[in-house]
């Protein structure tokens, strides 16, 4: 009975104190799950359904506009952008059931904030700001629970942390660029005239393999044009060490972008226009077979979260390299 009344006074304690005990009962999905931006009731809202299309839920039901939604690395927790508070476009977060939506950071910097990462051990995001006064966009790093951020990188946008911590993808000019944490030396590996308007990179989950949206012709930099080399943006898929470069959607259709890899790195999420909406498909990177995952007013982006690939659910051996003795024969 003393243990009871003690549980209870606790409770009655944080109460009093106003702090949220919500996060403590956090949890992530135990099947594989997908974040995605629709719009179906006139605004963005953020969006949760079973990797085949099936089982959609609105998680943030809320009049302003919230997308861009990535998972923790445990999934028990999810970052999304919104404009509800002072129509900035600021950083929050939510449990994977949409309860418990908070703003990252106290102060509100006239600032939009886009694209959010997550670092591997999930104590860190990376971001952009935009600077619309000088159309330039920021990379910044940023400690969760602290409201300081450092600037990583200058016109740098569409960070994508690498699953081993070591260095963020992210698109310089329109460029693929790999900036390390610690010296902030940059390298592009990728031929200059490759592949050009390089966006959005995605990694697999154990870090050999990126995906991205480019054009594989001459970009034509004039309005006249743009929907002419727009409408040839797909998707490519490529090995870390720049190998083995491959297109993966055909350029007869709409052009294609938000591409995102599925943890496995067997399948790839991308949008496209399907009969004048834009929805969310998958193909296959093996098989090349094409799925359309939403059919609704408008949908598009995508986050892919696994507990398989979970440390705290599931250890990985890709995530255990460390040698703790050798036996004798």
């Amino acid at each position: 009975m003393k243990t009871v009344n003690l549980l209870v006074c606790a409770i009655v304690s944080l109460l009093v104190l106003n702090v949220s005990v919500s996060p403590l009962f956090a949890r992530a999905p135990t099947t594989p799950k997908i974040l995605f931006t629709s719009v179906q009731d006139g605004n963005y809202d953020v969006f949760i359904m079973n990797p085949d299309g099936s089982g959609q839920v609105n998680l943030t039901q809320h009049p302003a506009d919230d997308l861009q939604a990535v998972w923790s690395p445990s999934g028990d927790q999810i970052l999304f952008v919104s404009d509800r508070e002072g129509g900035i476009d600021d950083l929050y977060l939510m449990n994977p059931d949409g309860s418990n939506v908070r703003r990252v950071f106290k102060g509100n910097k006239k600032t939009n904030k886009s694209n959010p990462t997550w670092s591997p051990d999930g104590k860190q995001i990376a971001y952009g700001a935009i600077d619309w006064k000088c159309s330039r966009s920021t990379i910044y790093v940023a400690t969760l629970g602290e409201e300081k951020e450092e600037e990583f990188v200058i016109d740098g946008r569409d960070p994508a942390w690498s699953p081993d911590g070591r260095e963020i993808a992210c698109i310089i000019g329109d460029r693929l660029t790999f900036i390390d944490l610690r010296t902030h030396a940059q390298k592009q590996f990728l031929r200059k005239k490759a592949i050009q308007w390089q966006r959005l990179p995605s990694w697999s989950a154990i870090g050999n393999k990126l995906v991205f949206s480019g054009n594989n012709h001459a970009v034509v930099r004039d309005r006249q044009h743009r929907n002419e080399w727009m409408d040839k943006n797909t998707i490519f898929i490529v090995n870390r060490d720049g190998t083995g470069l491959r297109q993966l959607v055909d350029e007869a259709g709409p052009y294609a972008w938000s591409p995102e890899l599925s943890p496995d790195g067997r399948e790839v999420l991308y949008t496209q226009a399907i009969n004048g909406p834009h929805q969310i498909l998958k193909v296959d990177v093996h098989s090349g077979v094409h799925a359309q995952l939403t059919d609704n007013i408008w949908s598009f982006g995508g986050d892919w979260f696994d507990p398989t690939y979970a440390l705290q659910v599931s250890p990985q051996s890709y995530l255990l390299t460390m040698t703790w003795g050798t036996v004798k024969k």
